[in-house]
């Protein structure tokens, strides 16, 4: 345990406590067992060494702890919390959950077991939490992380903060909005750099190896967080990097799966499972008419990768300027708010807001006459009347 302690210790006062993620002053830290899920890279071990090193204990009180670490190879989550209790342990963070057989019991016992324990844990996306082998949906609090939208890149590359604004303020007010924000940056260049270079917080290390470091993370995700999520074989692996590469090239993309079935050398049932797993591996947005209770072998009406810095990435440089623009949109809208398919136009937001996505002259013929229908417009700087700068959109959260 003593080499725990010291490994904890040296993460926790290196870490910057400059920068948080939206989600950090949204956690209700007091809570007894909190989950945190979201991709790679996104930042939930900076989270909970920050949330740690805001805490006035000592190091035999609380600590950060790594699942992976081959201390745990030998030792259970349970033994080592036991005499981490007795010695006086109150908070205790837990990494990478899904690389530990038997995860959902041990943190069900130890939950039971020590009621004056604080408990915080990380996983992956793909891991769906309430479907382990232990029922923790009456004892855990879970929250999704999401990528940086557009005024985090602001904050942690250039150091200026800017104020959150809600979608409903964001619509009626847009044009007292923009005037803030132009008075401080220049939007239009942050919003091109952030397309290419702002989704994960590890761009802060800077652009020489950043898309070289996000290949290796998307190999990470399928390679060991799904095959110790889902139990996925080898040639599983290989199939879903294949589709992975091939949606790459051709997103967004109105699925024709029995297409892709050919493509991919699999079933349409597996082919189905396979975009499922991208999904919740945060790789992908598949976009529904309808979020609710949706089976994964319902087609949807597109799909997307899941931020626009992963099409630089994986597909082109020369990405489609059209595609772009819905995948940013999409990826900032899905943070709090349900993001369905419209037939009237590009996207329908909480089933109460129709928007069509487009460059700085498109028209809104396809929504006309459309109550609470909007543009969400590219390369302009004040929009006009339901026309909003599509930019503008990266400062919800």
């Amino acid at each position: 345990m003593e080499k725990l302690i010291e490994k904890s210790l040296s993460k926790r006062n290196r870490v910057s406590m400059k920068f948080k993620r939206y989600l950090y002053d949204e956690i209700d830290w007091t809570s007894r067992l909190i989950g945190i899920e979201g991709a790679r890279g996104t930042g939930k071990t900076t989270m909970m060494l920050q949330r740690l090193r805001s805490i006035p204990v000592s190091g035999d009180e609380g600590i950060y702890l790594s699942l992976d670490d081959i201390y745990f190879s030998a030792h259970s989550l349970v033994e080592f919390t036991d005499q981490f209790v007795r010695h006086g342990g109150k908070y205790i963070f837990i990494d990478e959950v899904h690389k530990y057989t038997g995860w959902s019991g041990e943190l069900k016992n130890i939950y039971d077991d020590h009621p004056d324990l604080k408990i915080v844990f990380t996983s992956s996306s793909a891991l769906e939490i309430y479907k382990g082998e232990s029922d923790l949906s009456r004892r855990a609090v879970v929250y999704g992380l999401n990528e940086l939208s557009l005024r985090e890149y602001i904050a942690l590359i250039h150091d200026i903060n800017i104020t959150v604004y809600s979608l409903s303020d964001v619509l009626k007010k847009h044009h007292d909005i923009c005037g803030e924000i132009i008075s401080k940056v220049k939007p239009l260049v942050m919003f091109d750099e952030y397309i290419r270079y702002g989704a994960y917080p590890f761009i802060n290390e800077g652009r020489a190896r950043y898309y070289e470091r996000l290949e290796t993370i998307v190999n990470l995700i399928i390679e060991n967080d799904l095959q110790s999520v889902a139990g996925i074989e080898y040639q599983t692996m290989i199939r879903i990097k294949k589709l992975l590469y091939i949606l790459a090239g051709i997103v967004p993309f109105k699925p024709n799966i029995a297409d892709l079935s050919r493509k991919t050398g699999t079933s349409r049932d597996h082919l189905c499972r396979y975009l499922e797993l991208l999904e919740r591996a945060d790789l992908i947005l598949q976009l529904r008419s309808d979020n609710k209770s949706i089976s994964y072998l319902a087609k949807p009406e597109k799909i997307y990768l899941r931020n626009p810095v992963l099409m630089y990435a994986l597909g082109s440089e020369n990405a489609n300027p059209g595609s772009v623009r819905e995948t940013f949109f999409m990826n900032q809208l899905i943070c709090g708010h349900d993001v369905t398919y419209s037939k009237t136009g590009d996207f329908n937001i909480d089933g109460k807001y129709i928007f069509e996505v487009g460059g700085k002259n498109k028209t809104g013929q396809q929504i006309r006459g459309i109550k609470n229908s909007y543009i969400a417009a590219d390369d302009i700087e004040y929009g006009f009347r339901d026309k909003v700068p599509l930019w503008l959109f990266g400062f919800l959260y």
